[in-house]
């Protein structure tokens, strides 16, 4: 979890903490890739950098640290790659609702007879959510209430989401998959199901909310299933499914561990004659 993300401000920077986080990954997964042979590498950003004011700088530096050229991908972009990551690994039916949470964005894909029926990416995600309405530690009542009022009228000004109203929900992302992590221990804690293709009824889904709402990050950094990590962002995480949910009368999640990066293999894949 490199958050780079974070901090970014009105502003949209790219702050050097987050960076160098970012670049100490990247040299990481160089040391797993670099004897590979017949190499490709299919390099995307998202979210941060896609509004970052210092995008141009942030690409230029990666390239001369690491010898990577990104690709800045769309919204839409990454919501069709999600697409094709979830429906290509789950049976989510022929109708679903896929959200994906990330750090800076949130994606949603409606579904209808196994097709795109409509995609969306909206500005905000478990970072931003949590950093612009201090929900990083103990949660103040207005704060909560301000941060989803604010999502709710941009879930509200998509037309399509009634189109989704009581449907099959299929959610991913790091903070949602957080949501099952926590969720399968309450299951069995010595032997915790697989989070791809794990169910999880909205009303516990709400009653893991309502729990971690109450507590601090200290405390919640103690909740099993919920990395330490991810203790000060999963408030502003789990907001807007919190929202679909109780808007669309869903009864049941379904939770996905694949999405970008395997939407980007099958993309790739779909796109090279010497795969199919």
């Amino acid at each position: 979890m490199v958050r780079l993300s974070e901090n970014m401000g009105d502003q949209k920077v790219l702050q050097e903490g987050p960076i160098n986080r970012t670049l100490g990954a990247l040299e990481d997964f160089e040391k797993v890739y670099k004897d590979l042979p017949n190499l490709h590498i299919e390099a995307l950003a998202t979210a941060a950098v896609r509004v970052a004011t210092n995008q141009s700088e942030f690409l230029q530096l990666v390239k001369e640290k690491i010898g990577i050229e990104f690709k800045v991908i769309t919204g839409k972009q990454e919501a069709y790659l999600d697409f094709l990551g979830v429906t290509r690994t789950l049976n989510v039916g022929r109708d679903c609702l896929i959200i994906d949470t990330g750090g800076a964005s949130t994606e949603l894909i409606l579904v209808k007879k196994g097709e795109i029926a409509h995609l969306i990416s909206l500005p905000f995600g478990s970072v931003t959510i949590s950093q612009d309405f201090n929900l990083d530690d103990k949660i103040k009542p207005s704060d909560l209430f301000l941060a989803m009022t604010e999502v709710e009228k941009s879930l509200t000004d998509i037309d399509w989401l009634i189109d989704a109203h009581k449907t099959n929900l299929v959610v991913l992302g790091g903070s949602n998959r957080t949501l099952a992590k926590i969720a399968r221990r309450k299951v069995d804690a010595e032997n915790p199901p697989a989070i791809h293709g794990f169910t999880l009824s909205s009303s516990k889904a709400f009653d893991i909310f309502a729990e971690l709402v109450d507590l601090d990050k200290n405390e919640r950094e103690k909740i099993p299933g919920l990395a330490k990590a991810r203790a000060d962002v999963i408030i502003g995480g789990l907001t807007p499914i919190s929202l679909i949910m109780r808007a669309l009368h869903i009864t049941q999640i379904l939770f996905s561990n694949h999405g970008l990066r395997e939407g980007a293999l099958f993309d790739y894949i779909d796109n090279n004659n010497q795969f199919n």
